[in-house]
């Protein structure tokens, strides 16, 4: 991705962080200076070292020349492959600046990874860090893959990301619904390189509160927390609309809603409209840990994703992994990848998109019946221990990037209910404790933008 550390991307940090436990020794590129602070508590926890352009434009113009230079005398055919690339997509794809943004990134980054002797990068999203991944390969020779997640793909033209598939060792990405989409993409003979590795996290950080436990504790009205950038496709407005609903209801409530995002004035003003005041806030961002003990205190988590105007949506929102992890019953909506995880009736409950009235009814009902909520939290934790670890899941993808093969086969036509992390069959022996160790001197590339990572 282009930017790292960044507050709402703790997937990919939790993937930095088991890589590294798992002995691996990173570098990390991004495209990006650092977002500015709070900063997740497991930034500071992180070895590897992080490189990106300067901040001021007289140094990034010196290293972008150096850069450049270097990877043009270290191979003149590679460079003039990239940049016969970048021009043809700038006349016939992307547009103009972005093409040639992409390249100039690329020719820093090569000689960058020369230099520390990398020998396979990972980029994270299917948008700018592949391309440039691409462009870096092209410059160097270097295999590269990378792991698409939900907006990069969608909103990027399919035949930009069906180039960037057909050019990388392998594709990973976070659901089956995007497996289906990418394999769409392309011909027959790439679907093998596309792999669902879905997102985990360190379930030992989620104290799980052990059913039975009662809503409305210590007196307290129900607290509904809602955790989301504030932005169309997260649905807030119809969150909103389901919190009046409750209200003319007479279902007593409070709702948290924790995030930042362009939307806050106009979600603010929603709530004043309809006299919610006194039970909805909107919290903005907060650090993780601070976010786990929220997580502690809530009786329902709701969240109800749409495929907004423009085809952005969500993949697996992980906050909603984060709540289930806690024992916090879960309503969100049956779009994209989040049936994988909500299984409607036994995981949590699902609504339709866009369905205020549904919502509300699946708040009210969860709010209600506090049995329903022990037996739904607790089949959510077994789903996540089996499918969501983060220990298993990044087992899974250090195991492709050290087979460098690739050779997946067909994935099945439902979400896996039995193997960790990755679709059945799609890489035969990389159960979690057989994935294979990465061999001295071996490159691995994971991070936001684009993560470099030299295995010792």
């Amino acid at each position: 991705m282009k930017r790292y550390p960044r507050l709402s991307e703790t997937f990919i940090l939790n993937e930095i962080c088991a890589m590294e436990a798992l002995g691996e020794h990173l570098d990390i590129f991004s495209l990006l200076p650092p977002e500015p602070p709070p900063h997740h508590p497991l930034v500071a926890q992180v070895r590897a070292a992080l490189s990106h352009l300067p901040v001021t434009w007289g140094r990034k113009l010196v290293a972008l020349g150096r850069g450049h230079a270097a990877a043009a005398a270290a191979s003149p055919a590679g460079y003039a492959r990239a940049f016969s690339h970048a021009l043809r997509l700038s006349v016939t794809s992307a547009p103009l600046l972005s093409s040639w943004r992409q390249f100039l990134r690329a020719g820093f980054f090569a000689s960058e990874a020369r230099r520390r002797g990398i020998t396979h990068l990972h980029a994270h999203f299917a948008n700018a860090p592949s391309e440039v991944a691409h462009l870096v390969s092209m410059m160097t020779g270097l295999r590269f893959s990378f792991t698409a997640h939900a907006k990069d793909i969608y909103l990027t033209p399919p035949h930009l990301v069906a180039g960037r598939i057909r050019a990388a060792s392998f594709v990973a990405t976070c659901t089956h619904y995007n497996v289906a989409h990418l394999r769409g993409i392309v011909p027959g003979d790439q679907h093998g390189k596309i792999n669902l590795v879905y997102h985990g996290i360190d379930l030992s950080r989620f104290r799980y509160r052990a059913p039975p436990y009662e809503f409305a504790a210590a007196g307290q009205p129900p607290l509904i927390l809602c955790v989301a950038r504030l932005v169309p496709k997260k649905g807030l407005d119809d969150l909103l609309a389901a919190c009046a609903v409750l209200k003319r209801q007479g279902v007593p409530f409070r709702c948290r809603i924790v995030g930042a995002g362009p939307l806050r004035d106009q979600l603010a003003t929603d709530i004043a409209a309809r006299g919610l005041d006194r039970l909805v806030s909107l919290d903005g961002a907060m650090t993780h840990e601070r976010l786990i003990g929220l997580f502690a205190q809530a009786d329902l988590f709701a969240l109800p994703p749409r495929i907004a105007e423009d085809g952005d949506r969500d993949g697996i929102p992980n906050v909603i992994v984060e709540a289930m992890a806690t024992g916090v019953p879960v309503v969100s909506t049956a779009i994209s990848g989040i049936p994988e995880v909500v299984e409607h009736e036994r995981t949590g409950l699902l609504v339709p998109p866009n369905d205020p009235r549904a919502l509300a009814a699946a708040m009210t009902r969860l709010l209600g019946d506090p049995a329903l909520g022990r037996r739904l939290a607790a089949e959510a934790r077994a789903r996540l221990e089996q499918c969501f670890d983060c220990w298993q899941n990044t087992r899974a993808l250090r195991g492709l990037v050290g087979r460098l093969t690739c050779e997946a086969v067909e994935a099945p036509d439902t979400a896996p209910d039995t193997v960790p992390g990755i679709v059945p069959d799609t890489v035969p022996d990389l159960a979690p404790d057989l994935a294979p160790d990465l061999a001295p001197g071996t490159a691995l590339a994971l991070s936001p933008g684009i993560t470099l990572a030299a295995a010792e």
